[in-house]
């Protein structure tokens, strides 16, 4: 009998499996990679040495108005580490620039003070003049521009303002952007809802460029560029994680450069091959990543794109805070079916992009071509049943589930870690 550990909200979850039934455990080197011994060295060596961009020092000196972009509670980017270090390099040439730090939430909720001072620490919160951005207030936002898909590329306002942009962001692979990280600070992260219903529209999703782990030629990714770029994201500063969250990469500089060398790093790590299995067990990896379903279909896109049609789903994650979006939820919820949502999502043009339809295609996507067993003790039951999944109690419940569906003599393929590998031929 073999046990895999599966990461689950704050802790683990056991999940037995016979060896005849074992097709595989796909994790990246990513995984186990070892952390840096001083990770506020590594942080330092990056800024001293940043990609194709002059350094921070010389492009904060006499500059007043300064803007840094950082990552929302649901992204595990070690802000205590980072955050500190950056000021103290703007402060150094610019003692008397007002700093400001943009907490880049996109079209989700306001990061509570509570998760601002997990993510930063008390000091910071205390001290720094901390700005939760809000996609939906118009008196915050202002154009800047036309995407390239054609919608409104419209900001947030003290970003568009600022005398110096910059980021920090976290690498990781992305269902439909490629990697997050770079220039998603600004498209999603600091974008009017109406920008970034453009950006995720139906026909870019449905586009088979629009993929995990692939920046070429993605339409997503494209309209993320210009936004950034037209912002005038001056420098980021981007992290890759190992699975115990630990800081194992770090990259400063433009922002796509930079960007990329993080993106090349992570794809020599999380790339995997696929093995031939009928039922896939995997997590989003655990908290903060499994908060909500929204966040989930990370986890679930792995699945479906290493399974072949019919296979089950088991996907094992807490889900404390429910579904994590109700327009996201009720796209699915209300339709008659996975199928009718999908059919109708990748019809609709950006001008008519419904509220979070992306996430609700990626999951109907996932429907409509596997039975899904969610593994869960912390989610209302309602929420599950009505986005047409099944649920189990324990990952052992849930695979029996599914050899009820598949036969007894199932392959099964065991993914750690969903959000955290691509899946290769």
């Amino acid at each position: 009998m073999l046990e895999f550990e599966l990461p689950y909200d704050k802790r683990t979850m056991t999940l037995h499996l016979e060896e005849r039934n074992f097709a595989g455990e796909l994790v990246g080197r990513q995984s186990g990679y070892p952390a840096a011994e001083d990770p506020a060295a590594l942080v330092e060596a990056a800024l001293d040495n940043p990609i194709a961009s002059p350094r921070l020092e010389e492009l904060a000196a006499g500059k007043r108005d300064i803007v840094i972009i950082c990552s929302d509670h649901t992204r595990p980017i070690p802000s205590r580490i980072i955050t500190p270090i950056l000021l103290r390099r703007i402060r150094s040439v610019s003692p008397e620039a007002r700093i400001r730090l943009l907490i880049a939430v996109g079209s989700h909720r306001r990061t509570t003070r509570e998760e601002l001072i997990a993510k930063f620490g008390d000091e910071i919160v205390a001290r720094e003049e901390i700005v939760v951005h809000d996609s939906r207030d118009p008196a915050g936002l202002v154009r800047i521009g036309t995407l390239p898909s054609g919608g409104p590329c419209i900001i947030n306002k003290i970003a568009a303002e600022a005398d110096l942009l910059i980021s920090e962001g976290y690498v990781e692979a992305h269902f439909f952007a490629g990697f997050s990280g770079g220039r998603k600070s600004v498209l999603p992260g600091i974008s009017a809802y109406e920008t970034i219903r453009a950006n995720h529209s139906g026909p870019s999703l449905a586009d088979e460029r629009t993929r995990t782990g692939n920046l070429e030629g993605n339409l997503v990714h494209r309209d993320m560029v210009y936004a950034a770029r037209t912002a005038k994201l001056a420098f980021i500063l981007n992290v890759v994680l190992n699975g115990e969250k630990k800081l194992i990469g770090c990259y400063a500089g433009d922002l796509e450069r930079a960007h990329e060398a993080g993106c090349e790093f992570l794809r020599s790590l999380s790339g995997v091959k696929r093995v031939p299995c009928d039922i896939a067990v995997v997590t989003n990896g655990g908290f903060p990543l499994d908060q909500n379903l929204y966040q989930t279909t990370k986890g679930l896109s792995t699945a479906d794109a290493l399974l072949p049609e019919g296979g089950v789903v088991i996907l094992v994650a807490g889900c404390r805070d429910g579904h994590g979006g109700q327009d996201f939820f009720d796209n699915v919820a209300k339709a008659e079916s996975p199928a009718e949502f999908l059919e109708r999502a990748v019809r609709t043009s950006w001008r008519d992009t419904a509220d979070e339809q992306w996430t609700s295609q990626i999951l109907a996507r996932t429907l409509v071509r596997h039975p899904v067993i969610y593994v869960s003790d912390l989610v209302d039951p309602r929420l599950i049943s009505a986005l047409h999944m099944d649920l189990a109690a324990t990952a052992d419940e849930a695979l029996a589930k599914a050899f009820a569906i598949k036969g007894p003599d199932a392959r099964v393929a065991v993914v750690p870690n969903g959000p955290g590998v691509v899946i290769v031929d």
